[in-house]
């Protein structure tokens, strides 16, 4: 036979040593072996499931054997597998496809296969997609790769993970769907990979010996393993995508049969052990050797109860049987106990299902069974009740709105219809364990084929709400696809967004109804139900801009609420900021010379514009921030300020004067000069305390002549007072009171000619500062070139006079020139008409203004 033709299959026998074959040494120098497909193939399965394993795992052999060799042995496996899976003719006879998966026995396997095709694909098309099938198998190949390692929660949890990575593997639609057989395939060797650590990782325990409670918790999770995997085939492969159009499943549901059979196995398994439990429980421990427990599981000596197969399970059912007779007396002592535990709580249902549940495994059993006859009448009747209840409340609530007391119970990020549906799909799950409790323990009932008849029908009339529910959506979100105003219909082609003529505000052309049916959307999918194809093709569209969307809208909400995030008074100093955001989102232009908008079928330059939107976006915010922090920082600062004694503490004082000022450099630039004059005052202390002095002095003396009645009849400086304003309003009333008219029909007046005539009241006052020109208290001049640019001006006598009464000087020649408190002129005390001879124009360019001088 030729090494080289395939079609044969090669059994090799050959010789260890040079010596002729005889009857004696037939058995010691002849080594058989075969040769299957290609010598390719048969080494590497040679390698993998013999030498490497014995060489490399057992510690008696790998002890011994030297570690460089270890390493080259793994290398040769890897090496072999990978030349295995190639297609090259070249260096081997076998051409390898897509499909063939005879190279494939692990998942890791699988995951290094698209590693390989992601380096080495003859098209860059096809090095894309494997290269994209393996990112999404790095979620799971360092699990897989380091499974024993893992905890058995740990792969409970793994399940869950795999289920997604296979399902958007198969779910893809950017590349070439995944091969249907090698699907099957990997679902398969990922059950068989879940198999064998659930039973190597029992198989470090004493199922029989440890202690019950973590022997319960280990079969638990094991179960859960076997169980979630059996759920997650049945439920991809039988449902989800039988149903997924773009890629549908095309054979019938994948059931991992072993997988399931193992974990029913160790259901049996947790059974033993549970029943074993309850019985001591009730057992005194006077009688457990009377009846030959501590010998209960010795018919499962010798037999490995995790590993299942066909073959062992005739001895596993032969344990166990011999284990049920050993129990049997046990059984009959411990019936009675029940049954008086269960009486005594019979009338309460909750707690006579909850014991029901918790004895389970012993309710079960014939004899006990038996024993608890009415017992189980008695909760078989309570179960008739509760179907009742969860009738009654169905049929109260199904046509209320959701969150209502009279509506179906509310979730959280839910629509009616999937919040109706989740809520009914819970009354349905009620109602099925119900069921199921009873189909585990009243099943020989009389009046069981009556209840599981009438529960059967309500939980037919679930079902039909349910898809009631979705028929109607389905026929509403069908009817908005023709409406232009459901906001459910996106053109590609369409504008991003736009500036809201009315208002203001910037809309963004993705609408909260179609974010609301991408969720609608992908719940009821997880829900089971089938998405008519017009539906699906819109839910398809939006998701493929709902990234780009979600980024527009928080910019739109971002404009449309940055003024309410400013401060009142900063709004100025960003301006500019804010003018160059909203050209930003006014010209929204692509293409040479900016003359078409950008649109949503145009992904490039979408991004483009959205990384700009961003951009300015975060400046703005920024600059926000920043301002806001400085402005609560010069709050905090003045504070510190207000409780310095300017006394003891005049360093103090200037270093935090110095700080402000510091601070205010750093945003001078957008500050606005009003804003800015409110930090403005002395520097030195002494300064600002010895105004203060003078003015606290003069108000005494003010006082002091006001009790003597000798006020008025004095020269007087209004720049001794704090409000000097305050104080001519207050002679405005005293006026008015005085001549017995209303104060609005007085007018203040002005003479340097001489006492008011006119005035009931009146006062003198000097300490007057003129700027901008001169005045001899005749009339107003210009200055001269030598003149200075602040004169004084001689004191005069001022009051209020009635509104119809001349005044000294006629309105022809004179100005009215404002008083302020200070050369700044940041606060006006008041306006008093000046003699100028005429033209008035002349002093208001020259910027005439009288204020009273410094303390």
């Amino acid at each position: 036979v030729e090494f080289g033709d395939t079609k044969d299959k090669v059994l090799v026998f050959f010789k260890l040593r040079p010596e002729v074959i005889t009857d004696e040494n037939l058995h010691d120098n002849i080594l058989v072996s075969s040769m299957l497909e290609s010598p390719i193939s048969s080494l590497y399965q040679a390698v993998r499931q013999v030498f490497a394993p014995v060489l490399l795992k057992d510690q008696e052999w790998s002890r011994n054997f030297d570690p460089k060799l270890q390493s080259l042995l793994s290398e040769l496996e890897a090496g072999l597998g990978i030349v295995l899976r190639r297609s090259d003719t070249n260096l081997s006879k076998l051409k390898f496809k897509e499909d063939d998966t005879r190279g494939i026995l692990t998942p890791s396997d699988e995951f290094q296969f698209w590693i390989e095709q992601a380096h080495r694909g003859n098209k860059q098309i096809s090095k894309e997609r494997a290269n994209y099938f393996k990112e999404l198998f790095e979620t799971i190949a360092r699990e897989f790769y380091n499974l024993d390692s893992l905890s058995l929660l740990e792969v409970v949890d793994l399940v869950e993970t795999t289920r997604d990575v296979v399902d958007d593997v198969w779910r893809q639609t950017e590349h070439d769907h995944y091969p249907e057989s090698r699907m099957l395939h990997l679902l398969g060797i990922i059950g068989g990979s879940f198999g064998r650590f659930v039973q190597k990782k029992l198989g470090t325990l004493n199922l029989w010996e440890d202690p019950y409670y973590l022997v319960k918790e280990s079969l638990k999770a094991g179960i859960s393993v076997c169980e979630q995997w059996v759920l997650v085939c049945n439920h991809l492969t039988g449902q989800v995508w039988q149903r997924y159009v773009p890629h549908p499943w095309k054979n019938e549901k994948y059931f991992p049969e072993t997988l399931d059979k193992l974990g029913k196995r160790l259901e049996e398994v947790l059974a033993v052990r549970t029943i074993h439990e309850k019985l001591l429980y009730f057992l005194p421990a006077s009688e457990e050797k009377i009846i030959c427990f501590p010998r209960v599981f010795e018919p499962f000596t010798g037999l490995n109860p995790v590993q299942y197969n066909p073959y062992t399970e005739p001895l596993w059912k032969a344990a166990v049987s011999q284990y049920e007779k050993i129990i049997a007396p046990a059984e009959q002592k411990i019936a009675g106990k029940l049954k008086n535990y269960i009486s005594e709580i019979q009338d309460s249902p909750q707690q006579l299902l909850q014991a029901f549940l918790k004895y389970k495994e012993l309710v079960k059993r014939p004899t006990i069974s038996k024993e608890l006859m009415l017992e189980r009448e008695t909760l078989l009747a309570r179960l008739v009740d509760s179907v009742k209840d969860f009738q009654l409340d169905f049929e109260n609530r199904c046509r209320g709105t959701p969150g209502d007391a009279s509506g179906p119970l509310s979730g959280k990020n839910l629509s009616e219809v999937v919040n109706n549906i989740v809520w009914v799909r819970q009354l349905e799950f009620k109602v099925d364990d119900t069921i199921k409790i009873a189909e585990a323990l009243l099943s020989d009932l009389s009046g069981f084929r009556c209840f599981h008849r009438s529960a059967e029908d309500i939980l037919e009339q679930l079902k039909l709400y349910e898809q009631e529910q979705f028929d109607d959506w389905s026929r509403d979100t069908q009817s908005g696809l023709s409406d232009s105003r459901s906001g459910l219909c996106i053109e590609a082609s369409s504008q991003i967004m736009e500036l809201d003529s009315n208002d203001g505000s910037l809309k963004v052309h993705y609408s909260d109804r179609l974010v609301i049916l991408l969720r609608e959307v992908r719940q009821l999918s997880a829900l089971g139900f089938v998405i008519p194809a017009k539906i699906q093709q819109v839910a398809n569209i939006a998701q493929k801009f709902c990234k780009q969307a979600i980024i527009l809208k928080q910019v739109a909400h971002f404009y449309n609420s940055i003024d309410q995030q400013m401060i009142q008074s900063q709004r100025p100093m960003m301006l500019q900021s804010a003018l160059a955001f909203e050209q930003i989102i006014k010209n929204s232009k692509t293409g040479s010379g900016g003359k078409s908008q950008i649109t949503w079928d145009n992904p490039k330059e979408l991004e483009g514009y959205i990384q700009k939107l961003q951009n300015a976006a975060e400046r703005l915010a920024t600059e926000n921030r920043k301002l806001r922090k400085w402005h609560t920082t010069f709050c905090e600062k003045v504070v510190v300020l207000m409780n310095i004694d300017l006394l003891r503490q005049q360093q103090r004082w200037k270093d935090g004067l110095q700080e402000l000022r510091t601070g205010l450099a750093t945003v001078e630039a957008q500050c606005p000069l009003a804003w800015q004059s409110k930090w403005e005052g002395p520097e030195d202390p002494l300064q600002y305390l010895r105004g203060l002095v003078a003015r606290a002095v003069a108000i005494q003396n003010w006082v002091d002549k006001a009790e003597k009645q000798a006020l008025l009849s004095e020269t007087l400086d209004l720049s001794e007072l704090f409000h000097p304003d305050t104080f001519l309003n207050a002679l405005r009333q005293e006026t008015a009171r005085a001549v017995g008219r209303s104060v609005d029909s007085l007018k203040f007046v002005a003479s340097w000619k001489g006492r008011l005539q006119e005035a009931k009241l009146q006062i003198k006052i000097s300490g007057l500062l003129l700027e901008g020109c001169s005045f001899d208290g005749n009339r107003l001049s210009e200055n001269q070139h030598d003149s200075p640019s602040v004169s004084s001006v001689l004191p005069c006598f001022m009051g209020w006079i009635p509104q119809d009464a001349c005044g000294p000087y006629s309105l022809d020649e004179c100005i009215s020139l404002p008083v302020y408190t200070s050369a700044e002129r940041d606060r006006v005390v008041t306006n008093i008409d000046v003699p100028c001879g005429g033209n008035q124009d002349q002093w208001i360019q020259c910027g005439a203004a009288l204020f009273l001088k410094n303390q």
